[in-house]
Parts: structure tokens; sequence; C-alpha cells
């Protein structure tokens, strides 16, 4: 079996400016490093405490399209404490963001999704994986 050190999921997006906020102020990820023009392409990564793992999102000058292609492309944040959960939610709820229904029922009582400005789908689940089935 191979070690890998690190993860990160990289995605597209027109809206970066908008994206940011989400991800960090909403979601209360760290920002771990961002780039400017950076052979047209412009991005932030923000991740996990540890830096193991990340997620990037770009915009390219001439256009990054990066709508969702289904509302089951999920990206699940496990969220064991009850406090921060309830934290997540109000900071996401404060910016604009509300609760959408999953298309998956599965997540209907164990979790809230939101949308990020792309369409792509955020589900904050309250618990640890394989706590809840």
């Amino acid at each position: 079996m191979i070690s890998f050190a690190q993860v990160r999921i990289a995605r597209p997006t027109n809206q970066l400016t908008k994206v940011i906020p989400f991800y960090t102020e909403g979601l209360g990820l760290p920002q771990l490093s961002s780039f400017t023009d950076h052979a047209g392409y412009s991005g932030v990564m923000v991740g996990l405490p540890g830096r193991e793992y990340h997620l990037e999102f770009t915009q390219h000058e001439a256009g990054s399209p990066g709508a969702a292609p289904t509302k089951d492309n999920l990206l699940v944040l496990y969220i064991p404490d009850p406090t921060e959960f309830s934290k997540a939610v109000v900071r996401l709820q404060n910016l604009g963001y509300f609760p959408v229904s999953p298309e998956n029922p599965y997540w209907q009582d164990k979790s809230f999704t939101f949308e990020d400005p792309d369409g792509w789908r955020v589900v904050l689940f309250r618990g640890t994986w394989g706590e809840v089935e």
C-alpha cells in the first residue's frame, strides 16, 4: 500500500471572491495559501488543521466554469462537537447561505446541506463517519 502524505481536491470557479468567504468565514476552514496571476490563474487553498487535506479553488482570467454536475456531488465535513456544528451553520446563514434539501435522503436527519456559490454541495454532518448509521 502507498503511504500518501497529503490530499488536495482542486476545482475551478468563476466566483473566487464569493467562494473564499464561504469556505473560510462560513465553514471556518483556514486559508493555507493563495496565488495571483500564475499563468493566468489565481487561486486559494483552504484546509483542515494539519494541512494534510486541503481544497484548492482556481479561477482563470479567461473564465473557469465551475457549476456542479449534479446535486449529489458532495463534500462531506464531519463535525463531532455539537457546539462547533451549530456555529458553522449560523456562520453560513449569516453569510446568506441556508440549508437545502439533500438529493439523497440518507443525509436528511443527520446533517445540513448547503450550496456554495457555484452550486457545489457541502454536507455538514453531526458526528463522525461510522458513528451514526
